[in-house]
């Protein structure tokens, strides 16, 4: 209370509810300044001076070790004859086959110029995306995947 004076947000005659808004806006001040912050100048507070607990270490990766690529995107997948039109007739996995769209959509400029996330389907990709003139690149997926056996 006698911050609350001394500050000069009490000394006022004013409405109850002033008061109890001026109230809560000083213990939220009051809070932020009570907080406890990492120390930048080198010296440990009392906040800081908890022991860290020891984890065990993380396995290492051998450095020439690559990834193991998932089985179900590799497996070769049979386009349909609408998304044959754009990427081709022949098997390939799912990988390959959004490479392939995507390829298609930079080389015909079809990324929507305002929105970078839309694409914009010329005659052959309308069929792919059931009609549509224009999808999300993540629609897109959803679409060209039931074109996909």
């Amino acid at each position: 209370m006698t911050k609350a004076f001394s500050l000069g947000i009490l000394s006022s005659p004013c409405a109850i509810t002033e008061k109890q808004t001026n109230l809560n806006q000083l213990n939220y001040l009051t809070n932020l300044t009570n907080r406890s912050y990492p120390d930048t100048t080198g010296e440990h507070s009392m906040a800081a001076k908890k022991k860290a607990t020891k984890k065990p270490a993380a396995k290492k990766k051998k450095a020439g070790a690559k990834r193991k690529p998932n089985a179900a995107f590799m497996k070769a997948m049979q386009p349909s004859a609408a998304l044959g039109a754009v990427i081709g007739n022949s098997a390939m996995p799912r990988t390959e086959v959004t490479k392939k769209i995507w390829a298609y959509i930079k080389k015909h400029g079809l990324q929507d110029s305002k929105n970078r996330r839309n694409i914009n389907a010329d005659e052959k990709l309308k069929d792919v995306f059931g009609g549509k003139k224009q999808v999300s690149m993540f629609e897109m997926t959803k679409l060209v995947n039931k074109h996909l056996k």
